[in-house]
This record gives C-alpha cells, sequence and structure tokens, in this order.
C-alpha cells in the first residue's frame, strides 16, 4: 500500500548554522496511529511543521498524500489537520465562529451538522456561544482539536496534545482518536506521556537530535528490545549474593529482600528453571515471585541515552 505520507532525506538547517533535521527517511501508512518520540529539541515539532508546510526544509522531499507539499501545497495542506502545542490567542470570537472559520479557510462547503458533531464528541457543544477568552486552558484545547477536525482531513497531527490538560480531556481526546482511525483517519502524535504512546500507537518512531534513529512497529519494539525481569520476594533477606549465583544476571534489592533475573526471551532457555534450583541449593527460599516486562518509556530513555 502508499504510504499516506512519504519523507525522503528530510533536511533543516537554520541561519544560525543549528541542523535540526539531519537526512529524515520516513513512511506513515494510512489509517494508523504513529507515535514520534524524543526528548525536547529533538525535531519532534520541526519535522510536523514542515510536512504540514508551515517550515520550509534545506533539503528532501514530503508527499502528503501523492501531493508534493511545496509544489502542490493546498492539495497537500487540505489533506492534514494540525492540532499545534500552543493555544492561540483570537480570543474574542466564539468557539462556533472559529471552528467554522476553520472550514471555510480550506474552501469546504458550510456543514452545521458536521460541526455540532465534532463539538458534541469534545464535549464543547454547551459552549459553542462562549468567546474564546472565557474559556479555560483546557477547554481551549478542545477548541484546537475542533479547528483541526473542522475540513474532515484525512490525516490529524497532535503535537503535545495532552500536555497540561485535565484526565477528563485526555480520556476524551483517545477516545476520539480511536473513533477517528476507526474511520480511516492516519493519527501522527508526539506526546511526553509515553504511556499514551504504550497504549495508542500502532509504530513508533525515535527521534534524537535531528536524526531519525528508530522506526519500528511497537509490538515489535518491545519484544526486540525489551527485558523481561523475574522478581523473587525473599523469606529471609540476603547480605550478598552467594558465589554460585554469580552465573545469573542477578541484582540484589530492596536491603536483601528482593532478588531481580534479567533474562532473554528469545533465548532457547530462560535460565529460569536453573535459577530456582540453585536458590535451592543455597537454601534461600521465596514467598512471592512476579515477572515484568519493559515498557516504551524504558526503552526509549536507553535508546535516547545510547544516542547522547
Amino acid at each position: 500500500m502508499q504510504p499516506v505520507i512519504s519523507v525522503r532525506h528530510l533536511d533543516k538547517a537554520y541561519t544560525s548554522g543549528h541542523q535540526a533535521l539531519k537526512d529524515i527517511n520516513l513512511e506513515i501508512r494510512r489509517g494508523e496511529i504513529f507515535a514520534l518520540l524524543g526528548p525536547n529539541g529533538a525535531g519532534k515539532t520541526t519535522l510536523i511543521s514542515i510536512i504540514c508546510g508551515i517550515v520550509s526544509p534545506t533539503g528532501g522531499e514530503v508527499m502528503v498524500d501523492g501531493h508534493n507539499i511545496l509544489s502542490d501545497y493546498r492539495a497537500a495542506r487540505a489533506q492534514i489537520g494540525l492540532v499545534p502545542q500552543e493555544l492561540f490567542t483570537n480570543t474574542f470570537e466564539s468557539v462556533w465562529a472559529t471552528v467554522a472559520f476553520s472550514r471555510g479557510l480550506f474552501g469546504k462547503p458550510k456543514n452545521p451538522a458536521y460541526l455540532e458533531q465534532v463539538l458534541r464528541s469534545l464535549s464543547l457543544w454547551d459552549k459553542k456561544d462562549a468567546k474564546i477568552m472565557a474559556l479555560s486552558g483546557g477547554m481551549k484545547r478542545r477548541v484546537l482539536i475542533a479547528k483541526a477536525l473542522a475540513h474532515e482531513p484525512n490525516i490529524l497531527f497532535l503535537d503535545e496534545p495532552t500536555a497540561g490538560v485535565d484526565v477528563d480531556l485526555r480520556r476524551d481526546m483517545w477516545e476520539l482518536v480511536r473513533r477517528l482511525r476507526e474511520q480511516g483517519v492516519t493519527i501522527i502524535l508526539t506526546t511526553h506521556y509515553i504511556e499514551e504512546a504504550e497504549e495508542m500507537a500502532d509504530r513508533v518512531g525515535v527521534i534524537s537530535k535531528g536524526e531519525l534513529i528508530l522506526v519500528e512497529d511497537k509490538a515489535t519494539l518491545m519484544n526486540k528490545l525489551g527485558k523481561k525481569q523475574l522478581k523473587l520476594q525473599l523469606q529471609t533477606p540476603l547480605s550478598e549474593l552467594p558465589g554460585g549465583l554469580t552465573a545469573f544476571q542477578l541484582e540484589l534489592c530492596d536491603n536483601g529482600h528482593q532478588l531481580v533475573y534479567t533474562y532473554d526471551t528469545h533465548a532457547e532457555q530462560t535460565g529460569i528453571a536453573e535459577l530456582l534450583r540453585a536458590l535451592s541449593g543455597h537454601q534461600i527460599d521465596f514467598k512471592d515471585l512476579q515477572s515484568s516486562q519493559s515498557s516504551l518509556e524504558e526503552i526509549f530513555v536507553n535508546l535516547v541515552r545510547e544516542k547522547a
């Protein structure tokens, strides 16, 4: 299937000499949720701004649903809805007026029923006549989302959409994202709440210092780079590990009350059976055990640390 967004050899350098993006190559699949992760200053917003036609690249090419973002800007941009990080300041307009105006900017005919549906989905219908200046920060964020959806885009960019918002908005927004994906809308999001990406995304890209260091299916990424651990709560605390256990990747934690064993899920043998036999041989008893796997956040932190 042809990608809905194709980025080839994209570079962005500023007159100050700062290289914001370096040879970015990325394809976004139609109908997927793609999470773009990276630390502050990594280039996430710059990349989004170039794809959306807000910032001009130094080199490379961006195609949006078959349209070049530079030579065929209007057709490419019409496919995109963007929810930026910053709250807008046109404070004297009503919610309805600003959302309707956004639809008109893209040449879409009036469709009050559709706009009502969007406002209701974001719990904004009872605020439709309110001035923007009278809304809370969370409500303004909802209006940003409504504006982005007003012209019925096929692609939606969410740049840190839940930063500083309440739990209700976060829940409502992710419910809306799921519905949009079911309708075939492609979602690209950046977020500092990596647990959100872990829950929502189909694929994950990690950007650091202007370079795209990894793009992978989320499940494959977590299976490939995630670690599994077995945690054993000991009956009697240990002051140190017996010498006979040094062959195992063990860590003594919780003031000697817990043993943590890290193992490779891809190995033919996990070593768990051998470990348990070795513990028994050293008269080390445990009262509880549990297994866990690395979160996406832990994988992300390790990737960025390796890149630094």
